[in-house]
């Protein structure tokens, strides 16, 4: 997107909603204005009257005058501020729910590309960037600007010959934000960058703590740690180096035009075309002029900043989904639940091998059917594709006989429960985790849920029961533990279609025999589609698929396969029967 593009769209979705406040404060901006030029135009009189005229008249007025001027200098820029603070951070917010809302809804596979600690750092370091060209820039802009207009005016109204002499310093600051902008922008996107990296090995960091004391890799991940926080050290400082390199030029630029001043002023004073109060004026105006100059210097550095962060995060909010309903979509009905893959074709990227190859397999109505095959043959894939996590690119998959890419995602998703081999829970109670399959469940119903999944007699010995905190992904929990809160979350949406992948984990005999009692009432009397780990769940099947390499190779009972299947009784043996 080109700059003007981001700035109009930045201002219609996010800047136009807060206008008022942001009117709000350019008024108390020309308040701010008025009371620092009136600072500079009252030592004109504060000279002339009370020191070299020496009329006593104005020795309480003109004191009085500059308290009133600092004093209203003081609230109007205070209320300036503060009313950009509350535009500011309501900016943020609306950017961080958009960016949000956007990652929710967004394909699996878009997810599936990018690591999550590069979108937490998009949703933090670039949301801040833009924030600040939002609300701090937009600020610094008016407010400076109207404060400069008012102090050279005082300039000129003082003597104009000065004034013009003087306001050469602003085109050459201006230049020199100009060239620093451009570096700001490069460098900004570079620590962006190494922000992205650093949340990234943080997530992995803390989710794989055990792992490095077990191998004792600390100090390995300290060197690595250290790495990565040294990365992003130097792009921030390059970052404060180049903000601050306005410094000098500023100072040089002060230190020759007050020398200038000096200089012209003393000709001037000669020849009777200056007095000395307004020279002590003009000092006081120039001098106060230097720190909004300096501001407005270092804008175009904020606003390339903000600007190259919303290049990254307006794409994302932006983003497209590929699966989604078509506009003629109808809501699924289910039957019997038959579900049939017809001559699908799939893999993950188009340049790559296909991960299922024109496949048909046929899942029978309230049946259970399991797929067998090595690790890597295509059966997640297979569950995957059925709610529509990943799109086939060629073939049909039907549900009673309706096709799912011409039916809802709500209604098709809705009669799907799915358990995964990889317990996911939320850093929750056990309450909210079971009942977020159903948000509006009573608790009797989770009660109902929990004893029929065997998680009643481990919940009732936690100190806070149903509202214990299970800790991130249920730390708390053991496996056998986290798998029966898991299949009770299933049981609360009595959807009639499951999707089961079995864990491959030891457990306990008497562990074992309580989740498959759980898993028989979760499954019972539904269509079922299990990739079977266990030979429990193989002999419960009415029908077994061995897929390999993409492809089903074959299909039957247990006893058949053993029979006729070479394949198969190779994987029972290796990985089945032990």
């Amino acid at each position: 997107m080109l700059k003007s593009e981001i700035l109009k769209r930045l201002y219609k979705d996010y800047t136009k909603k807060f206008i008022n406040k942001i009117i709000l404060s350019v008024l108390f901006s020309v308040l701010v204005a008025i009371s620092t030029s009136s600072i500079a135009w009252l030592l004109d009189p504060a000279i002339k009257k009370l020191f070299i005229e020496k009329d006593r008249s104005l020795i309480l007025i003109i004191p009085f005058l500059i308290i009133i001027a600092f004093t209203t200098k003081g609230f109007s820029l205070y209320l300036a501020k503060s009313t950009m603070i509350s535009v500011g951070e309501e900016i943020k917010k609306k950017l961080q729910v958009n960016m949000v809302h956007s990652l929710i809804k967004t394909d699996t596979q878009i997810i599936d590309k990018k690591h999550s600690g590069k979108f937490i750092s998009n949703l933090t370091y670039d949301v801040n960037q833009i924030t600040s060209l939002l609300s701090n820039a937009i600020l610094t802009l008016f407010k400076d600007t109207l404060t400069l207009i008012g102090l050279l005016s005082v300039m000129f109204l003082q003597n104009w010959k000065l004034a013009l002499a003087s306001i050469i310093m602003i085109p050459l600051a201006g230049i020199s934000s100009k060239i620093l902008g451009k570096r700001v922008r490069k460098v900004t996107t570079e620590a962006q960058e190494k922000s992205g990296y650093l949340t990234t090995y943080l997530v992995e960091l803390f989710k794989n703590h055990k792992l490095i004391k077990i191998f004792q890799r600390e100090n390995y991940e300290n060197e690595r740690a250290e790495h990565h926080l040294s990365e992003l050290k130097n792009k921030n400082k390059k970052i404060a180096i180049v903000f601050v390199r306005m410094s000098p030029v500023m100072e040089t630029l002060t230190g020759i035009m007050i020398a200038i001043l000096i200089f012209y002023s003393a000709i001037l004073i000669s020849k009777n075309e200056l007095d000395i109060n307004n020279f002590f004026s003009f000092l006081a105006a120039m001098m106060l002029a230097y720190q909004p100059v300096r501001a407005l210097s270092t804008l175009n550095m904020v606003y390339n900043q903000g600007i190259s962060a919303a290049s990254r995060i307006i794409p994302i909010i932006d983003q497209k989904n590929s699966i989604k309903d078509l506009p003629a979509s109808r809501p699924l009905k289910i039957s019997k639940g038959e579900i049939k893959f017809e001559n699908l074709n799939f893999s993950y990227e188009i340049n790559e091998g296909k991960t299922l190859k024109s496949i048909n397999l046929e899942f029978l109505g309230g049946k259970m059917t399991s797929l067998v095959g090595h690790s890597g043959s295509g059966k997640s894939t297979i569950l995957n594709l059925i709610p529509r996590f990943y799109d086939a690119q060629s073939g049909n998959i039907t549900i009673d006989n309706q096709s799912i890419y011409e039916t809802n995602l709500s209604t098709l998703r809705h009669n799907i429960s799915l358990v995964t081999q990889e317990t996911t829970l939320f850093d929750d109670t056990i309450m909210k985790n079971i009942k977020y399959a159903k948000e509006n469940a009573s608790d009797e119903e989770v009660y109902e849920a929990a004893k029929l999944s065997h998680c009643e007699e481990f919940i009732n010995k936690l100190p806070n029961g149903y509202q214990t905190l299970i800790g991130e992904n249920g730390v708390r929990l053991s496996g056998g533990e986290k798998q029966r809160i898991s299949i009770a979350r299933a049981m609360m949406k009595k959807s009639p279609i499951v999707l089961l992948d079995e864990a491959t984990s030891s457990l306990d005999s008497e562990t074992e025999s309580k989740i498959q009692n759980a898993l028989k009432i979760l499954t019972k009397n539904k269509t079922t589609i299990v990739i079977a780990h266990r030979l429990s769940t193989i002999l419960n099947s009415n029908n077994i698929y061995v897929i390999d390499n993409g492809n089903v190779v074959e299909s039957g009972t247990h006893e058949i396969l053993l029979k006729k299947s070479d394949l198969y009784k190779n994987f029972y043996e290796k990985q089945i029967q032990k």
